[in-house]
């Protein structure tokens, strides 16, 4: 089925409409990233870089290190761009642009997020490495597509479902899990947890500058929730909805992220510049030996 011009939209250079990337742009291992500068941090690293493009906040480096081809791409922040990044890294490969034809045969991309977040927990160590086994979307964004959860997820769901008391008018929280085939490769040396993906930074965080919160004990509850000897690990923005349209598109997802914070501490790290370059590091190693 041809799709519409105004449905998946293509610049005059052949583009896809946001990313501003061609199909071979990109290779099949892909780091994201919220942050637009750190896409130059990461691919500095890089033997040989073969594409820079920017659009927007959207900035996409492909080369290659130890043989193998890379691409890194920022994201900006927060679920909503996530769904333009996911849907259109997806039509790159899984469509033909100049007919706007769905493909037969798909190709299924490995996504990898590179991020920072806030431990929520006491014993989570400030500047360590955690990998999201699964992530819990606070923002709402899956509940717009046909997601139908597995049987562990929608466990998973409904514990959250059950435990928190929060207003009606929250959005429901749908919960996916990472990828097991990049638990494995990337997992040595990081704590794994639940990661809560929010909708914004400071409420749907549970931080209040001026003005007021309807949930006074939002960190209480948040802290108190055990799923099987699981609890919930740290806050971001973003994995969530990687998960979620990653596993509804068939591409493969994980996240990797530098705890620079500790909320139930209400600490914050010293070196966090530092502990991000580890973390690229010990990434770009395990993706490329």
């Amino acid at each position: 089925m041809t799709k519409q011009n105004s449905e998946l939209i293509i610049n005059d250079d052949g583009s896809i409409y946001h990313l501003g990337i061609l199909p071979e742009d990109l290779a099949n291992d892909i780091i994201v990233v919220g942050d637009p500068g750190r896409v130059i941090t990461i691919s500095d690293r890089f033997d040989h870089i073969r594409v820079k493009k920017q659009n927007r906040e959207f900035v996409t480096h492909t080369g290659t290190l130890n043989g193998k081809e890379l691409t890194v791409l920022s994201t900006g922040i927060g679920t909503d761009n996530i769904d333009i990044v996911m849907n259109e890294l997806d039509a790159l490969v899984n469509f033909d642009l100049n007919k706007r034809e769905e493909k037969a045969q798909k190709k299924s991309l490995r996504i990898i997020r590179l991020g920072t977040s806030g431990g929520l927990q006491t014993d989570i160590e400030i500047d360590s490495f955690l990998l999201s086994e699964f992530s819990v979307g606070m923002d709402g964004l899956l509940n717009y597509y046909s997601w139908l959860p597995n049987e562990t997820e929608n466990n998973l769901e409904k514990a959250l479902n059950h435990h928190f008391q929060w207003p009606e008018r929250y959005p429901l929280p749908y919960a996916v899990e990472a990828d097991a085939e990049l638990v494995q490769l990337l997992e040595k040396g990081m704590t794994k947890g639940i990661t809560l993906t929010a909708g914004g930074f400071y409420a749907p965080q549970g931080r209040s500058l001026r003005l007021a919160l309807p949930v006074a004990d939002f960190h209480t509850q948040i802290q108190a929730f055990n799923w099987g000897g699981k609890k919930l690990t740290n806050f971001e923005m973003e994995s969530a909805a990687i998960y979620g349209l990653g596993k509804l598109l068939g591409h493969k997802c994980c996240t990797v992220c530098a705890i620079i914070a500790n909320r139930a501490n209400g600490t914050f790290s010293k070196q966090h510049n530092a502990t991000i370059s580890r973390l690229i590091d010990d990434v770009l190693d395990k993706l490329t030996t």
